[in-house]
């Protein structure tokens, strides 16, 4: 468990670096002006440091009672780290 918990930890740590280039990019949006979408945009991609502290704190204070809640917890941000990371990655090839 505590394996898991730090390997994938170590991940999203990593995925900041690209997380920082993309949030500068999305600011591009309000280029033709702002727009519901755009504010959402730029607030999603945002929030995902916020997301990431947040449910490691919550994981690891349920490692020892609830791991089966721990662990689904601690994939949350892996939804942005798929959902805008694989889409940008399939586009520079």
């Amino acid at each position: 468990m505590k394996t898991f918990l730090i390997s994938t930890q170590i991940l999203y740590l990593l995925c900041t670096v690209p997380w920082l280039l993309i949030w500068g990019v999305s600011f591009m949006g309000f280029d033709q002006g702002i727009s519901f979408f755009n504010v959402a945009l730029v607030i999603l991609i945002g929030v995902y440091p916020l997301v990431v502290v947040v449910c490691s704190i919550i994981a690891w204070v349920l490692r020892k009672r609830r791991q089966r809640m721990s662990v689904i917890v601690n994939l949350v941000p892996m939804l942005w780290v798929l959902g805008i990371g694989l889409p940008v990655l399939l586009l520079q090839f």
